[in-house]
């Protein structure tokens, strides 16, 4: 009977909504449903930025070539540059610096980090051959180059590519493929320039003066192949040979000691090889000291734009290959470097026989003869000269000639197709530059050579199997509670706009992900009573405004799907599934593309609520019951267990939980962009993006300046110089490897049990778990490029009671990690002990908050009301004093209410301090105070801040609010927030509590009544029996009370089956291996947590204890401070820092002086250190957001178009 009058119930459900479907076709379309398009004026200003730096990289080469082969020109001995040991001594530091800065680089790694000894046979072979490559460079550019000419030494630097050619054509000659063509074609072409090189440099083609070069041309040949050993580990990637394997194996993981060796032996060789030749020349090492100022200042101007000239070359080759402009950006410029550098020559040659020439032809013998009397004062027109002086070596006869040209031409295609491997690279998002490049940084001498062949060479095979092992497994767990319509549509919206970006059907997507969603929805069932016996238990209207919420959205995709793909409506129900969980219930989706939705309804009378248990709840079912388990049960059935323990080692690493908030709007590129630095990182733990508030208000308009100062400034600098603290549970991507670690998820399931535990555990867990993770070893990230967006609050009382949690749990959670830094410090490899320092800086200085306000106020009142200093002190005290009072005795809402009038009044005094800065830089003619400095050195940063920015610019308007606030964020807030920390209550989205269950008792009657009155008493007697049912045996009535409790009757199913009008939920049993696991989870970590109110007073008297210790230290600190303050302005400018006034031209002033107390000064020297500290690193950060967005949007997959309705119409009418 019952199956049949469910099949009944569910016909006249279809029947219903096929009806409704004929009338009822409108929809509610949420605004924020559409797909992230890339605009075209940034797909402009992405190319438009690969271009630059393209144009950049090649610059910087033709520089660094250039000012290197002046410098090889000044070494010859026709040159007029006389101190020959000099210009030796400092080509050779250019060849060196690069050694030098590797040096650094890996002691510096090494010193700081933990870096593996290679096997020293390794290590001596590795060593043998850096020493024969420096010997070979120093060969080469020291000895031989400066007797060619500088069109030869141009082109001869090419040859270098000999060695890595052969390599490339004899480790896959087995079996003969078609890539080993094109290096075998460079090779005949280096081999081809050399030839040609030596015949035309045979002596039968050179004058007497000139026969000696055919010993420095053996030099060279020789001393390009040993360079040419510089990149045998890239080259050698195909072959085979065990003992080859093993040293690149040990190479991998040694690389920081085995660069501090082999750079220290390159210098050593280097350093000899220069000595060597000096002495050889017969220079004397005395000439050094006597140097001419002409020959020091040119000379060391063409060392610096080589060297500086080579360091920037080579980061924007890095930066435009981690851009994906490998071809357009990279190789172009570097192919073209050496064409460009001959082509300026020939614009110098014929410059100069223009200007100098006296005869109608070009004569290069006739020309040599003049720029050997010429006389220039001009420093440039002498050392371009250098370039017309060096060809003079050259025999003017054009068979000699035509030989050097070819040379050239083969030299250059030489190059060109021993490195056409490099067009064809696969390169990531943000690839790590190990994996671009395998030699650290460059070559001095071989810039655009070391660049193209340090390219690492990719095999096919590898990446595919990296391919395969890059695919992740995403799970995004929403939690929700008391969310408006509004912000559950939005967070919905953003799950099905990443179902249509990731298919579930397509396997082959370009981001090689999958992906499932979470909702866990705290409290969310209540009890209705129908009768005095019955009670039911349905769910309450935040889950039906979901439900309802989850239809709209449904049928919203599910027709742009039909549409895209041109198909015609489907009019029959989408079914769904619904079940009984122990946790109380569930509601499976399948989305429109295929993805799955789960909700979890959280029974609070089964399941222990709040945020951080629904965490525990989704870590323990989604890592340990879906991941950890399968393979665990794997254990024991296969001989290869070693097998089984790689692959749930990289399913850990390859799984992530996108962590957000019930009214979290994200676009699927956010998403990605946290995923490609878990991705390429494998030592970070977690990432987030930046945080968006919305809504409108002026409190929402101070937190989105808020938000914007933090993310800009604080949180880039917690990235660059350590690791970010605070991850926000709205929108962070954490890895699976790093939640199953020792100390994280285990110790995030302890219950809180004393005071501060629930200052630090509870009211900020996202906090606590970041720190956890930063104490187990794992790094944190932040992302500027990742934007999501959540609702901030919108009143005064819910912005407070939010800060009122956040503040404190910040203040208890940054004290512990600071109390564990060494320990942190020696366990996180991203965790200095100046970081430590950085953050306990930090911290003093936002612990002061209150006092630095209160000082300022007191300056405020001297600047508008001229009163003496002390006297407005102690009334900027007053105000913040009676206030703490009045938060230790009234309640919260009357201090929140009167701290928003106090607000309004500091809001006030703000404005006239800010008028009377500026008037005071009036006054005084000069804005060199320390007032003036700081209020412009603060309008300088914020809005350069907010012009690296610019698509958040707009957010400066806010500033203003922000700054006639502080007095309410910095110092009304603190006091409200350390007075009431013994709260612990949520303080947003609270509603009434639902009533809970409770024993119904059995009616009463009255049995006897007397009342009597005695003067003002009224005395009342009552006596009342209970009514009970009549028994056959009158004497067996007993009288004591009995209790019952009411039947729960479960009807939470069948009211959302009747609401769901066009998704179908059909119920379904809960998987019988699945039970077991929530009740153990729920037994051991989530059951209800039993009201004892005699533990609730042990836990309130706790908590207030802690907040009288808190609060004591905490306040007592700021009252040290300011007394500090009111006694050296007691002493008077005995013990001030006395600093010259500067006028407003820049001088000096002779009478008058500015006196600037010590505390104040260090004060504010400590903060202008660090904001300039957290300005540099913003930079930093920017310059790699920037990579890391153009290298996305050149990757991105394009959103599929939808055929518009009319569109199809149209094309229906066609057809």
């Amino acid at each position: 009977m019952e199956n049949k009058d469910q099949d009944i119930n569910e016909a006249k459900r279809l029947h219903r909504s096929s009806f409704r479907k004929t009338w009822d076709p409108f929809m509610l379309k949420t605004i924020n449903d559409e797909e992230e398009v890339t605009r075209k004026f940034v797909l402009f200003l992405q190319y438009i930025i690969c271009f630059i730096f393209g144009v950049c990289l090649l610059g910087f080469a033709f520089l660094s070539k250039t000012s290197l082969l002046l410098l090889i020109s000044t070494s010859n001995t026709h040159s007029p540059f006389e101190n020959k040991p000099f210009t030796h001594l400092v080509l050779a530091c250019a060849l060196l610096l690069p050694n030098f800065l590797v040096f650094a680089k890996a002691l510096w790694k090494t010193s700081f980090g933990s870096s593996n000894a290679p096997p020293l046979s390794i290590l001596g072979m590795v060593c043998l051959i850096e020493g024969f490559v420096a010997f070979g460079t120093s060969l080469l550019v020291l000895v031989c180059m400066p007797h060619f000419d500088i069109i030869s030494n141009l082109f001869l630097l090419n040859g270098v590519c000999l060695l890595p050619s052969f390599l490339q054509v004899a480790f896959q000659l087995k079996p003969l493929k078609p890539s080993m063509l094109l290096p075998l074609v460079g090779f005949g072409f280096v081999f081809l320039g050399l030839l040609l090189f030596i015949i035309a440099h045979n002596p039968q083609q050179h004058s007497e003066e000139v026969k000696h070069i055919q010993l420095y041309v053996a030099l060279a040949i020789v001393a390009l192949i040993l360079v040419s050993f510089n990149w045998w580990e890239n080259f050698t990637l195909y072959c085979k040979i065990g003992l080859m394997e093993n040293i690149r194996e040990s190479l991998r993981h040694t690389r920081n000691i085995t660069y501090v060796c082999t750079s220290t032996v390159r210098i050593l060789v280097t350093g000899a090889v220069v000595a060597t030749w000096i002495s050889m020349k017969g220079y004397n090492w005395e000439d050094v000291k006597t140097i001419s100022q002409f020959d020091l200042k040119m000379t060391l101007s063409l060392f610096g734009t080589q060297a500086v000239s080579s360091a920037l070359c080579h980061w924007f080759g890095v930066m435009v290959c981690k851009m994906h402009a490998v071809r357009r950006s990279f190789i172009v410029p570097s192919i073209l470097a050496t064409p460009v550098v001959l082509f300026a020559v020939l614009i110098v040659l014929y410059d100069s026989s223009s200007k100098y020439g006296k005869e109608a032809a070009f004569n290069l013998t006739s020309l040599c003869h003049i720029f050997k009397t010429v006389n220039e004062s001009d420093s440039v027109q002498i050392l371009l000269l250098e370039i017309p002086r060096s060809l003079c070596i050259l025999d003017s006869n054009r068979v000699g000639l035509a030989l050097l040209g070819s040379s050239a031409i083969c030299f250059w295609l030489g190059l060109l197709f021993s490195t056409f491997y490099v067009w064809g690279q696969h390169v990531q998002r943000i690839e790590r530059t190990t994996q671009l490049f395998v030699r650290r940084l460059y070559e001095a001498a071989f810039m655009e050579q070391s660049m193209l062949l340090n390219t690492r060479v990719q095999k096919k095979k590898d990446e595919k199997i990296k391919r395969k092992s890059d695919h992740v497994m995403i799970y995004l767990c929403a939690t929700m509670w008391h969310e408006r319509v509004d912000e559950m549509a939005t967070m919905l919206t953003s799950i099905f706009r990443l179902d249509k970006y990731k298919p579930s059907s397509s396997k082959s997507h370009k981001d090689n992900f999958d992906f499932e969603a979470h909702i866990y929805f705290d409290d969310a069932f209540h009890f209705t009573n129908p009768d005095d016996n019955v009670q039911e238990r349905v769910v309450n209207e935040y889950v039906k405004s979901l439900v309802y919420t989850m239809e709209d959205i449904y049928r919203i995709f599910s027709r742009e799907k039909q549409t895209s793909k041109d198909e015609q409506e489907d009019d029959d129900i989408v079914k769904q599934t619904i079940m009984n969980t122990p946790y109380g219930g569930r509601i499976n989706y399948t989305l429109p593309y295929g993805n799955n939705l789960y909700i979890h309804l959280k029974d609070k009378q089964k399941i222990r609520h709040k945020k951080r248990w629904s965490q525990i709840m989704y870590m323990y079912y989604l890592l340990g019951w879906k991941l950890n388990r399968k393979y665990i049960t794997l254990s024991g059935k296969f001989e290869d267990e070693t097998s089984t323990e790689n692959a749930l080692k990289t399913e850990k690493e390859n799984t992530y939980i996108l962590a957000l908030d019930g009214d979290t709007d994200f676009q699927p590129s956010a998403m990605i962009l946290l995923v490609d630095r878990l991705r390429r990182y494998p030592h970070v733990g977690a990432a987030c993006g930046r945080i968006h508030p919305t809504g409108t208000g002026p409190m929402v308009w101070y937190q989105k300046f808020e938000y914007a100062v933090g993310h800009w400034l604080q949180k880039t600098a917690e990235h660059v110089l350590g690791c970010v603290l605070c991850s926000p549970g709205c929108f962070t991507l954490f890895r699976a490897a790093a939640l199953m670690d020792d100390n994280v998820v285990k110790k995030y399931t302890t219950k809180a049990t004393e005071g501060y535990h629930f200052v630090q555990y509870d009211q900020g867990e996202d906090r606590w778990l970041c720190t956890l993770l930063l104490q187990q070893g794992w790094r944190v990230e932040y992302n500027a490029a990742s934007d999501a967006y959540t609702n901030a609050p919108q009143e005064f009382k819910e912005f407070y009671n939010q800060r009122r949690r956040w503040m404190p749990s910040t203040l208890a959670n940054t004290i512990d990690l600071l109390d564990s830094g060494a320990q942190t410090s020696r366990k996180n490899p991203s965790i200095s002990k100046l970081y430590i320092l950085y953050q306990i800086i930090g911290t003093a200085a936002s612990i002061l908050g209150p006092a630095t306000v209160i000082l300022m106020i007191a300056g405020a009142f001297t600047f508008v009301f001229n009163w003496n200093g002390n006297v407005a002190l102690a009334l900027g005290v007053v105000p913040p004093a009676i206030y703490i009072l009045i938060c230790y005795k009234v309640k919260s809402d009357t201090q929140i209410n009167i701290a928003a009038v106090l607000s309004i009044l500091y809001a006030f005094l703000m404005i006239g301090t800010i008028m009377s800065i500026i008037g005071e830089m009036v006054k005084e003619s000069t804005f060199i105070t320390p007032t003036g400095l700081f209020f412009i050195s603060m309008m300088i940063l914020y809005f350069s801040t907010a012009m690296l920015h610019p698509q958040e610019f707009p957010l400066v308007l806010y500033g203003l609010l922000y700054i006639i606030c502080i007095p309410s964020g910095f110092l009304l807030l603190p006091i409200y927030s350390m007075v009431n920390m013994n709260n612990v209550s949520w303080g947003t989205r609270e509603t009434a509590a639902p009533k809970i269950l409770d024993k119904k008792k059995l009616p009463q009657v009255m049995r006897y009544e007397k009342k009597c009155r005695c003067i003002c008493w009224d005395i009342e007697f009552v006596v009342k029996e209970d009514k009970k049912e009549l028994i056959q045996h009158a004497d067996s009535v007993i009288d004591k009370e009995e209790e019952m409790e009411p039947r729960v009757k479960d009807s939470w199913l069948s009211r959302l089956q009747e609401q769901s009008l066009h998704i179908l939920l059909v119920e379904e049993e809960l998987d019988e291996v699945e039970n077991p696991f929530w009740n153990d989870l729920i037994n051991l970590y989530l059951k209800p947590i039993e009201e004892d109110k005699e533990r609730q007073a042990e836990i309130a008297k706790e908590l207030k204890s802690l907040r009288n210790k808190a609060t004591f230290l905490f306040f007592i600190i700021n009252v040290l401070w300011i007394v500090s303050t009111f006694f050296l302005q007691t002493i008077g400018p005995d013990i001030h820092i006395k600093i010259p006034k500067i006028l407003s031209n820049g001088n000096f002033s002779n009478d008058e002086v500015l006196n600037i107390e010590p505390l104040s000064f260090m004060f504010l020297v400590s903060f202008a250190g660090l904001l300039g500290i957290q300005f540099i690193a913003m930079l930093y950060h920017r310059i790699n957001t920037l990579i890391h967005f153009i290298a996305y949007k050149g990757t991105e997959i394009k959103p599929q178009q939808s055929v518009g309705k009319y569109h199809k119409m149209y094309k229906d009418h066609e057809v």
